[in-house]
């Protein structure tokens, strides 16, 4: 059956998102209204019966002085991967995105490949042979994602060497997820580790309070924001980003995104950003005050997401990225010791792939990209 690739209208995209279980939060269409300095477009694939079975939030980002584009679809699009004639997507899309202008297209196939238990990797870590998550054998994984790879490459689609294991990738290759379907909260409270759950009690006996938190106190996280970027040595984005972006995400529908804000006496300590698309909910920012940190804001405030996650119905809270290192001394290892206190899995993606419509502009770009 042939597919057919058009661009639809927002309510079209909208409704078919709504109709699966989840898709990314950078698949909806207010996203492209949240990274403003592109130009987005809704793609649809429609059947010939007319009906759209598949959809891509395409994000363009113009060349300097020359009137071509990255196409960019973060996390998507969102079609069935696991079709043996992934061409007839591809095909359509590809030959749209040429039309518009595109030199090169970015996609990031949302297909899990792997999964490791939060006690697997613990094992692993003990042991000191393994030095990457690759190296350890996973719990479980999906061979039809190695096929989707093998498809992907044999028609033309090229993935880089490092395939994002250390954050290459635009989005983080390795995430990690806490399981919340079949399960209590009890379940997930007793799958923390030792020290989450003495640093959750702590911060209740503490009196640190977590509440929601509007639009008006997204100043209130900004503040702590700039504090973690000054700390963590990162490039903070202005306040307005984070305006635009829950102006634009709870337009769609009021739980896409949330605030959540630990106070102690009073005082803000820590802040974050939930986002919410079906059953899927992501830990999307964090922010944390440099003092008071011995009344344990962070676990306060992460337990009270992972609880409203699952009063909202969600399957997985996601924690988002994670570096594949298992090396105690990599600066990156951090990240994924203090996730795998919340017992969950890690997951490895297909990780993103780049289609060049002109060689010498995506080597050029690649370059770029290289030296920044």
């Amino acid at each position: 059956m042939s597919l057919r690739l058009r661009t639809i209208t927002r309510e079209e995209h909208l409704s078919f998102v709504r109709s699966l279980p989840s898709a990314s939060h950078m698949q909806v269409p207010s996203w492209g209204e949240v990274k403003a300095e592109w130009r987005s477009e809704s793609v649809g694939w429609v059947d010939p019966t007319g009906a759209v079975v598949g959809a891509g939030l395409v994000l363009y980002r113009q060349l300097p002085k020359v009137k071509r584009y990255l196409a960019y679809l973060p996390e998507g699009p969102v079609i069935d991967w696991f079709d043996p004639d992934l061409d007839r997507w591809m095909q359509p899309l590809l030959a749209h995105l040429k039309a518009q202008g595109a030199f090169s297209v970015k996609i990031g196939p949302p297909v899990v490949v792997r999964r490791w238990e939060a006690s697997t990797i613990k094992e692993a870590v003990a042991g000191q042979e393994a030095k990457r998550l690759r190296d350890v054998e996973p719990d479980w994984y999906e061979p039809r994602a190695f096929e989707v790879a093998d498809r992907l490459r044999r028609s033309g689609w090229l993935q880089g060497e490092d395939g994002g294991a250390g954050f290459g990738d635009v989005q983080p290759r390795y995430v990690f997820q806490v399981p919340l379907a079949s399960r209590s909260l009890d379940d997930v409270q007793r799958g923390f580790n030792q020290l989450w759950r003495r640093n959750i009690k702590k911060a209740e006996k503490s009196g640190v309070e977590v509440v929601q938190g509007g639009y008006e106190e997204l100043a209130v996280f900004h503040q702590l924001y700039l504090v973690t970027a000054e700390r963590d040595r990162f490039t903070p984005r202005p306040l307005s980003y984070f305006q635009r972006m829950w102006k634009a995400l709870t337009s769609e529908d009021p739980n896409r995104m949330r605030l959540y804000i630990a106070y102690h006496e009073g005082e803000p300590l820590a802040a974050t950003t939930m986002l919410t698309v079906g059953e899927h909910v992501w830990y999307s920012y964090g922010a944390s005050a440099d003092h008071k940190r011995e009344v344990k804001p962070s676990n306060a405030i992460q337990w009270r997401m992972m609880r409203d996650s699952y009063a909202l119905g969600a399957g997985i809270y996601d924690l988002r990225g994670i570096s594949d290192t298992l090396d105690e001394d990599d600066p990156l290892f951090g990240l994924i010791q203090f996730k795998l206190g919340t017992g969950g899995q890690a997951a490895e993606y297909l990780g993103e792939w780049d289609f060049p419509l002109n060689k010498l502009l995506h080597k050029a770009l690649d370059l770029y990209m290289s030296r920044r």
